[in-house]
């Protein structure tokens, strides 16, 4: 059976992630920093879809976090086939205004983290000549937003790369870049977000499928809902500072 590794597996995208891929038959390594969550979560999916799920607690934004999901990836024994890095946060304020010490945890989660696990994983996946890498970024990449779009920016460059660099061995990367979600994350940030209408919202159950749907049609860039991918079609075309002005609305 595949094997799946998702980062950020007990809440939101990632959770959804690890749904949808235990109803396609996937067995499962689901990571995350809380325990008694992971052990929930693969419990109900072993119940529901009979799928083998092992449970890694990490902190990604640690050397042994990180040293423990690479293990994972280049295990020989029990071999991942689709690496989905989707844990992420972020915290209201503006770069320059907060605390640099925030800046860097978040740096090494949306950035050093997937960086990593990319490295193992591919190096993994070519040896076996075949494989595939999803990296939550945002439409935020497409605009000049401060640090996190900056950090997404770069997960979306990498991942075009890396889709181009290694299709003559059978890997494919996406970055999958959705607006707006209803999750816990703006919940978890307490961010505002009273100002953001209600056509922005995106449901992670569509998002995922989105994702995957064009993971099979091997497009290194998903944006799920034709809204947004006019969005991000304009932003790219209409003036920075424009966009800039528009973008900060919302986080």
């Amino acid at each position: 059976m595949p094997r799946a590794l998702v980062t950020g597996a007990t809440a939101g995208i990632g959770h959804c992630f690890v749904t949808e891929l235990a109803a396609r038959g996937h067995d499962l390594v689901i990571v995350a920093r809380d325990t008694s969550r992971l052990e929930s979560v693969a419990a109900e999916l072993r119940e529901r879809h009979g799928v083998d799920v092992d449970v890694l607690t990490a902190d990604l934004t640690t050397a042994d976090g990180l040293a423990a999901a690479a293990g994972a990836l280049t295990s020989t024994s029990r071999p991942v086939d689709l690496l989905v890095n989707n844990a992420g946060s972020s915290f209201p304020g503006w770069f320059g205004t907060t605390d640099v010490a925030d800046e860097d945890d978040q740096l090494d989660l949306l950035v050093r983290a997937p960086m990593h696990l990319m490295d193992a994983a591919l190096k993994a996946m070519s040896g076996r000549h075949g494989g595939a890498v999803i990296n939550v970024a945002s439409v935020a990449a497409f605009t000049p937003r401060g640090t996190y779009s900056a950090h997404k920016a770069w997960l979306v460059n990498l991942s075009q790369w890396a889709h181009l660099q290694y299709a003559d061995v059978g890997i494919t990367v996406q970055a999958l870049c959705p607006g707006f979600v209803r999750t816990e994350f703006h919940q978890r940030m307490g961010a505002d977000i009273s100002g953001i209408p209600r056509w922005m919202w995106l449901k992670a159950p569509k998002v995922v499928k989105a994702s995957l749907k064009d993971l099979e049609r091997g497009r290194a860039i998903s944006i799920p809902s034709v809204r947004y991918k006019i969005l991000a079609t304009l932003s790219r075309l209409a003036p920075a500072g424009f966009v800039a002005r528009v973008a900060k609305r919302g986080r």
